[in-house]
């Protein structure tokens, strides 16, 4: 999208300053980018004049004043994430007439964008067309489908995975330094490049010890993903029962997506959305009641379910209910027939506030998603599309998975990634490399060359770091 060789600044200009437009202007500041935010909103002003470096103009999405003020002829890309899909829509009109090439909008409604709707993003001027509803529920959804570990990745094309694990006290890994554990299970090749360890994520070096309820990311070739299951100590799991609290977007939209899949209870608290759904989920037991307290939870049966989602849209209903339902959910081995289980019981949370995220992982919770971050994601993704292949950020993780092409007299070519490592221990790994038509796992005395395909692991704040030790 933005050309490689570009030196100026790009320019961006962002309207809503709300939890998702904030969340992209600190990213992408982070990144170089200039940017300039509209919003309406006075506190909004005043908290991002103090948090952010940006141009910030007060003022609606609609008053071409404003836009003029932004000088968005200059603009290379506008993303229109205000609380209104209309406003954002016609916003990707004025954007058009004043020339600005790219254009990203966020919409709720599905009657827009999708597959099956009338209108098309390419039918309104717009370039990405992002339902964060619809790509949350698609993100749970295959978490659900998914047999082990909390949660798989598929980069390079599908050659390399990143496995999520949660290290309980029984497992090889815990308790055990990354040297020792690449010493003992050495086979293959496999890096363990994040660790989530209360509210932290560490980038780990050799030293770094795995500790008992760590959640971890492996880096490991596709072909190797049932050796690195075992390794870890992770059952094969199969999700048959699950549990969903809130009837809204997202919650009725993954009892679509899982239909067919595994058995679905959806607990909603207002009668007449109850019934709604009730006419239209048609292969859903619905029920109505507060999923918030235990006795309204054991009447629906959470003893025997397998995955708890609480897919509200208060913070603290989903993080309560869900480390209330860990607790009430049978662990492997117990089910309310008598039989042998191996599925350990999971929760997963939706967070709408971002400071709450880690948090949520770091109090017991399996996994916590929330949805604004999940699209700005996507929009991230986009915009660096040019110059990095691709970017996947680690959920409950402040880390992101990036690959790239190295460029010519990049300083990661001058010296084995060993002799480079100390400048930046604890911040970026390194964790494969494309050559002689195979992906391998990156280790030590690996030296990178130019023009290399390459997958980098490194804190959310790093990126502007990843672009300048691999000159892209």
């Amino acid at each position: 999208m933005f050309g490689r060789k570009e030196k100026k600044a790009r320019t961006i200009l962002i309207l809503g300053l709300g939890e998702m437009g904030y969340y992209l202007a600190k990213r992408l500041q982070h990144e170089e980018f200039s940017i300039t935010v509209i919003e309406p909103d006075s506190e909004r002003i005043k908290y991002g004049d103090e948090t952010l470096d940006a141009r910030l103009i007060k003022g609606e999405a609609m008053n071409i004043s404003c836009w003029e003020e932004a000088d968005a002829a200059r603009a290379d890309c506008l993303i229109a994430v205000t609380d209104n899909d209309a406003v954002n829509m016609m916003a990707a009109q004025i954007a058009d007439k004043f020339g600005i090439p790219h254009k990203i909008c966020r919409v709720r409604s599905r009657d827009f964008g999708l597959p099956d709707s009338l209108l098309h993003a390419r039918d309104l001027k717009i370039d990405l067309l992002i339902h964060p509803e619809e790509i949350t529920a698609q993100e749970i959804s295959n978490l659900i489908k998914l047999h082990e570990a909390n949660g798989i990745i598929d980069i390079a094309g599908g050659e390399i995975e990143l496995l999520s694990v949660r290290v309980l006290p029984s497992s090889p890994f815990a308790n055990k330094t990354l040297k020792e554990i690449s010493r003992h299970y050495n086979s293959f090749d496999f890096r363990v490049v994040a660790i989530a360890r209360g509210i932290n994520t560490i980038i780990p070096g050799g030293d770094h010890e795995i500790l008992p309820d760590d959640q971890i990311f492996v880096m490991a070739n596709s072909e190797n993903h049932k050796d690195i299951i075992e390794f870890a100590g992770v059952s094969y799991q199969r999700r048959q029962r699950v549990m969903i609290l809130g009837g809204g977007l997202v919650g009725q939209r993954i009892a679509e997506l899982l239909h067919g899949a595994v058995s679905i209870k959806l607990i909603e608290i207002n009668g007449e959305r109850a019934e709604e759904l009730q006419d239209q989920l048609h292969h859903v037991e619905v029920l109505h009641g507060d999923g918030s307290i235990t006795e309204a939870l054991t009447m629906a049966g959470l003893k025997d379910m397998d995955t708890f989602i609480a897919a509200t849209g208060e913070n603290e209903t989903n993080i309560m209910s869900c480390l209330l339902a860990k607790n009430m959910m049978k662990p492997a081995g117990k089910n309310g027939n008598g039989a042998d289980s191996t599925v350990e019981p999971r929760t997963i949370a939706m967070v709408n506030k971002e400071d709450y995220l880690v948090l949520a992982s770091s109090v017991g919770l399996d996994i916590a998603l929330n949805r604004k971050i999940i699209a700005s994601n996507e929009i991230l993704k986009f915009i660096r599309q040019s110059e990095l292949l691709s970017v996947v950020h680690l959920h409950s993780f402040d880390a992101e998975v990036v690959e790239l092409i190295t460029s010519k007299n990049a300083p990661v070519t001058k010296k084995p990634l060993s002799k480079i490592a100390p400048n930046f221990r604890d911040k970026i790994i390194v964790g494969g490399v494309h050559r002689d038509g195979n992906w391998n796992i990156a280790v030590g005395d690996t030296h990178i060359r130019e023009n290399e395909r390459v997958i980098v692991i490194c804190t959310s704040n790093q990126l502007k770091e990843v672009r300048r030790l691999f000159a892209v």
